[in-house]
């Protein structure tokens, strides 16, 4: 009897293994969001602004001033940052005086050569001074105009690294900036549809946020392929379209799985 129930036990446990053998893996390369229903295919994608930027100070120096704050918006042009610079225009006069001086003296070398009461080495000396001052006034005025951070593009802060009044060292960073108006999706893809995507083709994406399907194209395709999970990144164009931001996350559907 023990025999037959021991034996019973291990056929029930060798049914169990077999079903479990027949069932197929699911595709590691593909989030669990993934379909197939009708040939279809979603894959998850994220929007990625094509212009955004960390600004860092190009100087040390105390803030003054930082008009915009996180959200707002700005125009190309806009000083987001200002800085005390006092101490540079100081030095920017100093250099300006120099170069005045280097040019009165060069002159009044010419004017000696030409009675012959100097020699060319004087002038050339003279000449040499002047070149001198007037590049070191170049100096001091690229230091000046780095004194206010201007917005390169249209846009939005998204946040302040820094505050007004405090000092900050070169390199340091300042603001956070994205353009919101020039959107694209990033997605990655498995590798094995690298053959059958092109740009142009179209596919649909849809939002989390907003639940909105909107119609978009691939604009171009990864440099190279990840080796380890096999995936390639595909970007495609987003259509101007009101209250999409950087940052959302949606859902990619090809019209059939490549």
């Amino acid at each position: 009897m023990r025999r037959q129930v021991v034996w019973g036990i291990w056929s029930l446990l060798a049914l169990a293994v077999g079903a479990q053998a027949t069932e197929p893996a699911p595709d590691p390369l593909l989030p669990v969001s993934s379909s197939d229903a009708g040939g279809s295919r979603d894959i998850r994608g994220v929007l990625h602004a094509r212009e955004q930027a960390m600004l860092s100070s190009e100087l040390a120096g105390r803030i003054l001033e930082m008009p915009f704050a996180e959200g707002q918006s700005f125009k190309k042009g806009d000083v987001l940052v200002r800085f005390d610079c006092s101490a540079y225009q100081a030095q920017l006069n100093a250099a300006q005086a120099g170069v005045r001086a280097a040019s009165e003296e060069l002159s009044h070398n010419r004017q000696l050569a030409a009675l012959n009461s100097v020699g060319r080495y004087e002038v050339a000396l003279a000449e040499a001074k002047q070149a001198e001052a007037q590049a070191q006034a170049q100096v001091y005025q690229v230091q000046v105009r780095r004194c206010g951070v201007q917005a390169p593009y249209d846009g939005q802060v998204v946040q302040r690294k820094a505050q007004p009044f405090e000092s900050v060292a070169s390199g340091s960073p300042l603001l956070e900036i994205v353009d919101n108006r020039s959107l694209e999706i990033r997605l990655l893809v498995p590798s094995r549809w690298l053959s059958k995507l092109k740009p142009g083709t179209q596919f649909s994406f849809t939002p989390d946020e907003t639940g909105q399907s909107l119609q978009v194209e691939i604009k171009r395709l990864g440099a190279r392929i990840d080796e380890a999970s096999q995936t390639l990144l595909l970007i495609a164009n987003v259509p101007p379209t009101a209250g999409l931001v950087a940052g959302m996350s949606g859902t990619a559907q090809f019209a059939e799985a490549p």
